[in-house]
C-alpha cells in the first residue's frame, strides 16, 4: 500500500526531479527566446496526455485494490434486501446463510506442555455467571499468548450474588480440559510439589480493562517467567475486543464448546425445555433484569410512587460514587430497562399473539407478582423457572450461578429469546445464538424505546404497534447486524461466522437449517468436531 500511495503523490516520479525540472525552465527564461516547433509543442502535449493518463490510471488502480479489500470486509453479512420489508417474528429468512465456525487451523500451533510453558497461570473471575463466564473464555486465549499453563479459574464467592460455587460446580471439568487441550494446557491445580518449592506466594496483579495481546506480552510475561506462578484478578473483559482470527475462534471454541454444564444442571434445564416443548412447539424466553439493586443502580424511575422513590433511593445510597439524576431525562435517552409490562406491550406490538407461550428467566422482581401482573395478562401462558421444576428445583435454591445456569438452558434453547437491558447474559446469549444458527433474538431499541414509552398513552395501538415494528429493525438478531469490531465481541462474534455456500443453501427437509432434520445435521456435525471425552486430563 505504502508504494501506491507514494504514487498517488509523486505521479511522474520524485518530487525532487520536478523541481529541478522547473528551476532549468526559469533560468532560461532570461535568454533569446528560439522559435518553438509545433513539434516540440505537440510532444509536450503528448506528455502531458500521457503524465494525466498515469496519474488517473494509478489512482483508479489503487481506488479498486482499495474498494475490492473495503468490499470484502463489508460484505460479511450484507444481504441484498435483508430487513426492508416483514420479517418473519419467529425465525430469521437468512439464517441459513450462515454457520458458527471456529474449527482450529493447521497452521494453529498445538498446545505447549506444562514442562515446557512459562509458568502456571491462575485466574479469578468476577461477578455472577455470565460475566465469569467471558473472564474464562479471555482467560484460555491469555494462557495462549502467554505460552503459559492454565490452572482451573476461581469463580468470584464475594460478588452481590453471594454464590459459593466453585467451577466444578458449574461447569464440566473433565470436559473443559480435554475440549481444549490441543490449544491450551489446563490443569486443575498447581502441583503441591512445585508449590512447595517456591519461595515467595503467587505473584497478583490486576491487568487494565480490554487489554490488548501486546500488553500481556511485553507487561504480564516478564513477570511470569520471572515467577512462575501468577496469578490475575478481577478478570472481566480484561482483553480486547479487536485480536487475531485465529485468537478469536479459540475465544468461541472455549465459549461455545468447551463451557458445557455440570450433568445435573444440564439434565434440569433440558427438562424445562422438554415441558415447555410439551405444551406449545414454539416459546419465547424472556430474561427479565429488574432486581432492586439494578434498579437502584439506574437511578431510573418505573412509576411506583413515592413507595418506590424512597426504597430505591435507600439501596442506592450503597454507591457513594454516585450523584443525583434526572430520572425522566435517562428514560428519554434510552437508560432506563424496559419494565415487564413494556416487554409484553413491545412483543405484542411486533405480532406475537396472547396465546404464544412464555418463559420467564429472573431473579428477584422488585415488586414481586404486582410487577409481573400486566405481563402475565398479555400473554396467559406464562411460566418459569419454579413453576416448571417443582421439587427438582430444591438443590439448587441456595446458589444463585446454578439458577442462572438453568435459566441460560432453556433462554439458549428458546425459539426466540428477548430482553429488557443489555447486561452480560443478555450479551453472552445473543452472541451464543448467533453462532449456533441466527436463533431470533430480539433486544429492545433503548435509544428510540425510552420516548415511545413515555408517549405511549398519546397515541393508538395502530400507531404504537406501527412505531414498534419500525424502531425495531436492526434489533430482531438478523444476520446482517453482524459488524467487525462492533460491540463486545462476545456479542458481536464475528470471527467465528461464516457465509455458507450458496450451493449448501437447499431448501429441503435434510438441508434447511430451519427445519428440524437440518438442525439434527448440524448438530451431528458439529459433534464430530468434539474430542471425545475419555481423554486424559493433562499432566503437570
Amino acid at each position: 500500500m505504502s508504494d501506491k500511495l507514494a504514487l498517488l503523490q509523486h505521479p511522474g516520479g520524485s518530487l525532487l526531479s520536478h523541481k529541478h525540472e522547473c528551476c532549468k525552465w526559469r533560468s532560461s527564461a532570461a535568454q533569446p527566446r528560439k522559435p518553438i516547433s509545433w513539434s516540440l509543442i505537440c510532444g509536450l502535449m503528448l506528455f502531458c496526455l500521457g503524465m494525466i493518463s498515469l496519474f488517473t490510471g494509478h489512482v483508479a488502480s489503487d481506488l479498486e485494490w482499495y474498494s475490492q479489500r473495503l468490499m470484502k470486509r463489508r460484505s460479511y453479512f450484507k444481504l441484498e434486501g435483508i430487513n426492508k420489508g416483514p420479517i418473519d417474528i419467529w425465525q430469521s429468512d437468512y439464517a441459513k446463510y450462515f454457520y458458527g465456525c471456529s474449527k482450529r487451523s493447521r497452521n494453529f500451533p498445538l498446545a505447549i506442555r506444562a514442562r515446557s510453558s512459562n509458568g502456571y497461570l491462575l485466574i479469578a473471575a468476577s461477578g455472577g455467571l455470565n460475566q465469569q463466564r467471558t473472564g474464562i473464555s479471555d482467560a484460555v486465549v491469555v494462557a495462549r499468548i502467554l505460552n503459559a499453563t492454565l490452572v482451573i479459574p476461581e469463580l468470584d464467592h464475594r460478588s452481590y450474588w453471594k454464590d459459593d460455587s466453585d467451577f466444578a460446580n458449574i461447569f464440566d471439568v473433565n470436559w473443559f480440559i480435554s475440549y481444549l487441550a490441543k490449544d491450551v494446557t489446563i490443569v486443575r491445580r498447581v502441583p503441591d510439589k512445585f508449590m512447595r518449592s517456591m519461595d515467595k506466594p503467587p505473584y497478583t496483579m490486576r491487568v487494565p480493562r480490554k487489554s490488548p495481546p501486546e500488553y500481556y506480552l511485553d507487561q504480564v510475561l516478564p513477570i511470569l517467567q520471572r515467577r512462575t506462578v501468577l496469578q490475575l484478578t478481577k478478570f472481566d473483559y480484561r482483553l480486547a475486543n479487536n485480536i487475531d482470527d485465529e485468537l478469536q475462534k479459540l475465544r468461541c471454541r472455549a465459549n461455545y464448546h468447551a463451557l458445557r454444564f455440570t450433568k445435573p444442571i444440564q439434565e434440569l434445564g433440558q427438562k424445562l425445555v422438554t415441558r415447555m416443548r410439551a405444551m406449545a412447539n414454539r416459546f419465547i424466553a424472556v430474561h427479565l433484569r429488574f432486581e432492586p439493586d439494578m434498579l437502584a443502580f439506574s437511578g431510573c424511575y418505573f412509576g411506583g410512587g413515592d413507595k418506590e422513590r424512597n426504597e430505591l433511593g435507600e439501596i442506592r445510597k450503597r454507591w457513594e460514587t454516585l450523584t443525583d439524576v434526572d430520572a425522566d431525562e435517562k428514560r428519554r435517552r434510552g437508560r432506563c430497562p424496559l419494565t415487564p409490562h413494556e416487554v409484553g406491550l413491545m412483543l405484542r406490538a411486533l405480532g406475537f399473539a396472547n396465546d404464544s407461550y412464555i418463559y420467564v428467566a429472573s431473579g428477584e422482581i422488585y415488586g414481586g407478582e404486582e410487577t409481573l401482573r400486566p405481563l402475565r395478562d398479555l400473554f396467559p401462558n406464562f411460566y418459569t423457572k419454579e413453576m416448571l421444576a417443582n421439587e427438582d428445583l430444591k438443590p439448587f435454591l441456595p446458589f444463585s450461578s446454578r439458577l442462572a445456569a438453568i435459566d441460560y438452558i432453556v433462554c439458549d434453547e428458546s425459539d426466540v429469546f428477548v430482553t429488557n437491558n443489555n447486561g452480560n447474559m443478555a450479551k453472552i446469549l445473543a452472541g451464543r445464538r448467533r453462532y449456533m444458527g441466527h436463533k431470533r433474538t430480539i433486544r429492545p431499541n433503548a435509544k428510540r424505546f425510552g420516548p415511545l414509552m413515555m408517549e405511549r398513552d398519546e397515541m393508538d395501538w395502530d400507531t404504537f404497534a406501527r412505531k414498534v415494528k419500525a424502531f425495531q429493525k436492526g434489533f430482531m438478531g438478523e444476520p446482517d447486524e453482524m459488524r467487525p469490531g462492533r460491540g463486545e465481541f462476545h456479542e458481536y462474534p464475528y470471527s467465528c461466522i461464516c457465509e455458507r455456500p450458496l450451493s449448501d443453501v437447499v431448501d429441503n427437509k435434510r438441508g434447511d437449517p430451519r427445519s428440524e432434520q437440518g438442525n439434527q445435521g448440524l448438530r451431528e456435525r458439529s459433534k464430530e468436531e468434539e474430542p471425545a471425552l475419555g481423554a486424559k486430563e493433562n499432566e503437570a
